[in-house]
């Protein structure tokens, strides 16, 4: 099987990376195309997979169509020379459109609701779209689901092993207490509605934070100033070892929040939109607190409610009920791909 994966985003690195390698060790050929966003590029480089850079991040409503109608323009280059059997992404604007216009199946993984332009275009050209069995919103066309997260492709425990070695690299010693923070650009297509956490707000929680042990700051914009002592210093790839030993997680990232979840470390999500699948690991579980920013009060008595309880053990706890109940999606990936597009792997 010939296999190309789409990447628009450096969370889309870690979803297929252990799918890549292992399709790879069963015979099967992959080609990865790239779009530099932030890390992105980074991050293929650190886990040695080659890709073909065939885009870049352009922002506002105009540079999106402008880097669209190119990207996919070279997507179609790409396909002439690989001849890909199927294509994969999550979104998946470009693979839907090129795919349906050579008649090369595109699956297409997503667990964005809101995202309502892009899943209006994609969903009825792809394959089929892949969500988690929590996914809220309306499938036009072939809709696939699993009893997972995208966050369980790379952090299931099949897949990750938090290492409190790789603390050191970022500053901090095996058992120091800290705080995770995650601001977002919101310059992605689905961001409209979004307003994001004010400059005050974001001071306010760092200092609230700060009470409980150290800050470190993650953020897809350049911080102010004097938030900038803050910023987390350390190897990207490594990211989710700090993760993993952190007492909170906290900010407006729906996938950071996701990914703390499934380590176990509780997260307090402020942003406007939720997701299907942040809702489920809040309501099942108990791992996610979702808050607008109007909500920001509220949020931060949750806060210190949460270190009060200890929140590292509760989290824990809740984590082992979550393993239980959900798969190894990298795993389930290998099986419906070998399943539906090919005999088998060539050994």
């Amino acid at each position: 099987m010939r296999v190309l994966i789409d990447i628009l985003h450096p969370a889309h690195v870690h979803f297929f990376r252990n799918f890549h390698n292992e399709m790879e060790a069963r015979g099967h050929e992959l080609y990865i195309t790239a779009r530099a966003k932030d890390r992105s590029l980074d991050l293929l480089d650190q886990y040695h997979l080659p890709y073909d850079h065939i885009s870049d991040q352009l922002s506002g409503g105009a540079g999106l169509v402008v880097e669209m109608t190119q990207r996919t323009g070279r997507l179609l280059k790409v396909m002439r020379q690989f001849r890909p059997d199927v294509m994969t992404g999550i979104m998946g604007p470009s693979i839907a459109a090129a795919g349906k216009l050579k008649r090369v199946p595109a699956v297409v993984f997503y667990d964005t609701e809101f995202a309502k332009q892009t899943n209006w275009f994609v969903y009825p050209l792809a394959h089929s779209v892949c969500t988690p069995d929590c996914y809220q919103g309306k499938v036009r066309g072939t809709h696939v689901e699993y009893a997972g997260y995208h966050e369980l492709a790379y952090l299931h425990p099949n897949r990750f092993r938090p290492d409190a070695g790789r603390l050191a690299a970022f500053g901090l010693g095996v058992d120091e207490p800290y705080s995770l923070v995650r601001f977002v650009s919101w310059q992605a297509v689905h961001d409209k509605r979004e307003t994001g956490l004010s400059g005050a707000q974001k001071r306010d929680l760092v200092d609230r934070l700060g009470r409980h042990g150290r800050v470190l700051i993650s953020s897809e914009a350049a911080l102010p100033a004097d938030l900038a002592p803050y910023e987390v210093k350390g190897p990207v790839e490594d990211i989710h070892h700090l993760l993993a030993h952190a007492q909170l997680i906290v900010g407006e990232s729906a996938t950071m929040s996701s990914e703390a979840a499934v380590l176990g470390v509780p997260a307090v999500m402020i942003a406007t939109s939720g997701r299907g699948y942040t809702d489920d690991e809040e309501r099942r579980y108990g791992l996610v607190r979702h808050f607008t920013e109007d909500q920001y009060d509220d949020a931060v008595a949750t806060i210190e409610k949460l270190f009060a309880d200890s929140p590292r053990e509760l989290g824990q706890l809740a984590r082992q009920r979550l393993l239980a109940e959900k798969i190894d999606v990298t795993r389930w990936m290998v099986d419906y791909f070998e399943s539906n597009f090919g005999s088998g792997p060539r050994r």
